[in-house]
């Protein structure tokens, strides 16, 4: 960070010796590994695209920081670590995001980036979101054979009086409910929604327009859509059965289920009681809900541990043993971490603005920042020690390091330590990063 008082902060001695600290240093950072961000975001052309994406009401010839300018600012600084607007205020004297953004006077305040966020149009808030899947695309050199789509809901808990603002009674609090779509680690769609709504609301229009533009891409390849029992919705099956596209859902329990799948629940009780040891037996069963349109295949998972029964049910237009289908729903459980990427390391759940369409773009640069890191995790630390980190051990790690900052007519020099620690990662990712 920059200069922020010229008080000396006093600390123990050392040797005989006074020992100071004092927000001085007017070229030193703590965003020295910034430069990776910069170099991911010229490797996917993320911001660039972005920005001719957005519409810019603007009267050109007054403004001093163009619409990538402030898209750059703000995204970098949330892959930085920086969720508040206000931060940028003293942030934007900072010489390590001056230059990472490409610039080097004086970068937008916080009041012109909240002007930024409060004039989105829902146009660009479309372009945005269909930018993502155009990232997700271009990451494959190859068409893949097969690709999940993974939907869920988490909470987006609000302090304030936010328009669509609604109490959740399962959460307990007054949240938002957005959805999110990944397809491994790529995210896809990060979708706002009020909480006052049915989980899945809106999941099957997303679901197409997906399947629409991955088949214009790669028209031979397979499509499953996988999420847990609030997305188990008998119209969207159908869709899916009509379509070609494969599902794998989870099914909430009820007595209907529970008599169907007795032989296997009571042959795994039978198991337990003879060797004491968790047992665990799949098998498959056909079952249809009164408001269905048809039966369709459910895998039973009958488990039975020291505490009782516990079994669990997926429905599935799939083909396959039902202890491979099983497992590949379990395997969704992994977008949890995507989620909590997001809402911990990259503060989607900063919705603090009065109106709906500024806290939707909120998500959507969070999203953005989160493409920037994933693709530095992509592209550049495959076989390092970081290869599988998480958003905030990469920030941590690579991102947030003390650097002196030299600039002149010719060039830029940032200067790190040479007792880095990572500096070899650091020098790797960079090249990697610059390849390709």
């Amino acid at each position: 960070m920059t200069k922020c008082s010229a008080d000396a902060i006093e600390f123990p001695g050392c040797r005989g010796r006074k020992v100071q600290a004092v927000f001085g240093g007017q070229t030193i950072t703590s965003d020295g590994g910034g430069l990776l961000v910069r170099a991911a975001d010229q490797s996917l052309g993320l911001l660039r695209r972005a920005a001719r994406a957005c519409t810019d009401s603007r009267r050109a010839a007054s403004c001093a920081h163009s619409l990538e300018s402030l898209l750059r600012q703000r995204v970098y600084a949330l892959a930085l670590g920086y969720e508040d607007l206000n931060d940028h205020d003293v942030l934007r004297n900072d010489p390590a995001l001056q230059t990472a953004v490409g610039r080097d006077v004086e970068l937008a305040s916080a009041a012109t980036l909240c002007r930024f966020e409060n004039r989105v149009d829902k146009a660009s808030l479309w372009a945005l979101s269909a930018l993502l899947v155009d990232v997700f695309l271009e990451s494959h050199a190859t068409p893949p054979a097969e690709i999940i789509l993974d939907f869920d809901a988490t909470d987006d808990r609000v302090h304030g009086m936010q328009e669509g603002r609604f109490f959740h009674g399962y959460y307990d609090h007054y949240c938002f409910l957005p959805l999110y779509v990944f397809c491994g680690e790529h995210l896809l769609a990060a979708y706002l929604r009020p909480s006052n709504i049915d989980p899945a609301k809106h999941a099957l229009g997303i679901l197409s327009l997906l399947v629409k533009r991955i088949r214009h891409a790669w028209p031979n390849t397979r499509i499953i859509y996988r999420g847990d029992s609030g997305f188990c919705r008998w119209k969207t099956m159908r869709w899916c059965d009509s379509r070609g596209v494969g599902y794998i859902l989870g099914l909430a329990k009820n007595s209907r289920l529970a008599e169907a799948a007795a032989p296997l629940v009571t042959e795994a009780k039978e198991r337990f009681v003879k060797t004491r040891e968790k047992q665990k037996i799949f098998g498959e069963i056909r079952y249809a809900a009164a408001t269905w349109d048809c039966e369709r295949r459910v895998i039973v998972k009958a488990e039975h541990l020291e505490k009782g029964a516990n079994p669990r049910y997926v429905v599935t237009n799939l083909d396959g043993e039902p202890s491979e289908i099983y497992g590949k729903y379990c395997a969704r459980g992994e977008m949890e971490n995507r989620i909590k990427e997001q809402q911990l390391c990259l503060f989607a759940d900063r919705t603090s603005c009065s109106k709906w369409l500024p806290n939707q773009l909120r998500v959507l640069l969070s999203g953005l920042a989160y493409t920037l890191l994933q693709a530095i995790r992509r592209l550049a630390l495959p076989g390092t020690e970081l290869a599988q980190a998480r958003c905030d051990t990469i920030r941590l790690k690579l991102l947030k390091i003390g650097a002196a900052v030299l600039r002149n007519s010719r060039r830029v020099q940032v200067l790190l330590s040479e007792n880095y620690p990572f500096k070899e990662l650091f020098a790797l990712a960079a090249a990697r990063l610059r390849a390709g």
